[in-house]
């Protein structure tokens, strides 16, 4: 992608209203446009990153059985009323209103009488279950205190996916296989590095759950954590019985910490609660009518990207790790107002684009080399490739890792095969 023909320029200040780091880098970086509060728009670069994290998001899912599928968020106020959750929601985060007809309507915060309702024409008998489905989908909640970026939206993206079983036992083996693996897969693989946290079930289920905390000085809850990295047992301060300074009643010995932290994620166990409210039951080997129980599985690919710049970031911008970022290498040309400069930077975007290797070419020719490396540092593209008259007289091109202080003169053959 040449950067001369990019949607979405940097800022060279913070914008005014906003105070935490990922909404003020990725809006300075040109990868969001707040309507807003609460509400983003994602431009093309903030999109790649969001797609790169949707894929691996899709990939972790479809390893464990996983069929992706795309629910309504437009929904009618019956479905709810079965669960009993129209009012509590209404109340709470739900946006409810009148369509011109007069029928009352909500827009989805959650999909858990949806899907129920839709399995009842897919689950009749033991042979139907287990079955796991999955959505990335736009939710909408009227949050009272839409703030700190991306972090906490209006309106956002949520990966949801909903698991349906015959009995308790199987719903913990997933549970725990998606817990265990899935989960901690993703999140890996983004680069974040996650406490799988004891929580309420606030209107969910009765049960203690499970949320994917983040260490950060940006996040809004505060968990309680065991320090030995073998144990890493954590609650959530709602219904933490640890006490700092105190030792890790899991592991006999670790001591017990407090952080600031960021949800990335949550698991639930939904028991039959759904299934009863929305009719879904099934045959069991005996014949006999029983009511399907159920699981539910969100991450906020979103608030996944916020987090990541909470975490990955330094005074001149993001520091993209490599599987989420949304080039592989930022090109930069020096001096392109020579032709030979320039047919060089052309050259080579031509062998990057011919590679395979995603990457963002700086052809402005209205740019002084200190703003397009300022630009560069601030977008995070983990790989920055010079071409210079001083890379051209020692036959090579300079490259430099995002986040390190020193850069070394190679040759093109050499850096396209360390950047694949």
């Amino acid at each position: 992608m040449r950067q001369s023909r990019l949607f979405g320029k940097t800022l060279r200040e913070d914008p005014k209203d906003e105070v935490a780091a990922n909404a003020r880098l990725l809006e300075r970086g040109g990868f969001v446009y707040k309507s807003m509060a609460g509400v983003y728009e994602y431009l093309p670069l903030g999109l790649r990153v969001l797609e790169r994290i949707n894929t691996i998001i899709r990939e972790e899912m479809n390893a464990i059985g996983g069929q992706e599928m795309l629910l309504s968020a437009l929904q009618p106020k019956e479905r709810w009323e079965k669960s009993g959750r129209w009012k509590a929601l209404g109340e709470e985060v739900m946006y409810q209103f009148k369509d011109h007809s007069g029928r009352e309507l909500g827009l989805g915060a959650t999909h858990e009488e949806v899907v129920a309702e839709i399995a009842t024409r897919s689950i009749h008998s033991y042979k139907d279950l287990p079955l796991f489905i999955y959505q990335i989908q736009t939710k909408f909640r009227d949050e009272l205190r839409a703030k700190s970026g991306l972090m906490r939206g209006r309106e956002f993206f949520m990966k949801d996916l909903y698991s349906f079983h015959a009995d308790a036992a199987d719903l913990e083996r997933f549970y725990w296989k998606l817990a265990d693996r899935a989960y901690r897969a993703v999140f890996k693989r983004c680069g974040l590095d996650v406490y799988i946290t004891e929580a309420s079930g606030g209107t969910f289920t009765k049960e203690f759950t499970h949320e994917y905390q983040v260490l950060s000085d940006a996040g809004e809850d505060l968990i309680f954590y065991c320090a030995n990295p073998k144990c890493r047992y954590a609650q959530n301060r709602e219904i933490a019985t640890l006490e700092e300074g105190g030792r890790c009643a899991k592991c006999d010995g670790g001591k017990i910490r407090t952080g600031k932290s960021i949800e990335v994620g949550n698991i639930f166990r939904l028991g039959t609660k759904y299934a009863e409210a929305m009719g879904l039951f099934y045959a069991d080997k005996n014949g006999e009518k029983r009511p399907v129980v159920m699981g539910s599985y969100g991450i906020g690919p979103g608030r996944v990207m916020a987090t990541i710049v909470e975490t990955h970031h330094d005074a001149q911008g993001i520091i993209w790790p490599d599987p989420v970022a949304p080039y592989a290498a930022h090109l930069i040309v020096i001096g392109n107002q020579e032709l030979k400069i320039r047919n060089q930077g052309e050259k080579l975007y031509g062998r990057f684009v011919k590679a395979g290797i995603a990457v963002l070419y700086d052809d402005r020719e209205d740019k002084t080399t200190g703003e397009k490396f300022a630009d560069a540092d601030l977008i995070g593209i983990p790989w920055r490739i010079v071409v210079s008259p001083k890379t051209i007289e020692k036959k090579g091109v300079e490259i430099k890792r995002r986040g390190d202080t020193t850069q070394k003169i190679m040759s093109v053959a050499e850096m396209l095969k360390k950047i694949k």
